[in-house]
């Protein structure tokens, strides 16, 4: 088992997201506290050598905690993988003057559509007739 569990034995959630076990979950929080006390201590360690005039370390300054950020970003994944933001997709606004043409042109489609249909039930209906004709001739 890869620490991933459902509940009951059951597909995962509507959400897609499924569930961590404790032993896995506590093992990444466990992570996450040791990448985070390392990134501390460099970004300490970093700033110290800055102060005494190594200038390069200054970039060292912002890139540590730059990476515990990302970091605590990875662990929030981990632990919520389905997860995500979503914004409803609002429709396009027609203009007012062009709502006519647009029911007009949805109600010819619909009329194209109904005459497809009748004439593919047509054919297949003629089809079927011309096997039955040419079974009963043999």
């Amino acid at each position: 088992m890869n620490g991933i569990e459902t509940s009951g034995g059951e597909r995962p959630s509507s959400e897609g997201a499924p569930r961590m076990t404790s032993a896995a979950a506590f093992k990444t929080h466990l992570t996450l506290l040791v990448g985070l006390a390392l990134c501390g201590l460099a970004f300490w360690f970093e700033l110290g050598r800055a102060l005494r005039g190594n200038e390069l370390s200054w970039a060292y300054v912002f890139e540590w905690p730059l990476l515990g950020i990302f970091a605590v970003y990875m662990w929030w994944k981990l632990l919520h993988p389905g997860f995500t933001i979503r914004r409803r997709k609002e429709k396009p606004a027609i203009a007012p003057q062009y709502e006519g043409m647009l029911a007009a042109w949805q109600e010819e489609q619909r009329k194209l559509e109904k005459t497809r249909q009748a004439e593919e039930s047509q054919s297949s209906s003629f089809s079927e007739g011309k096997n039955e004709s040419s079974q009963t001739s043999e």
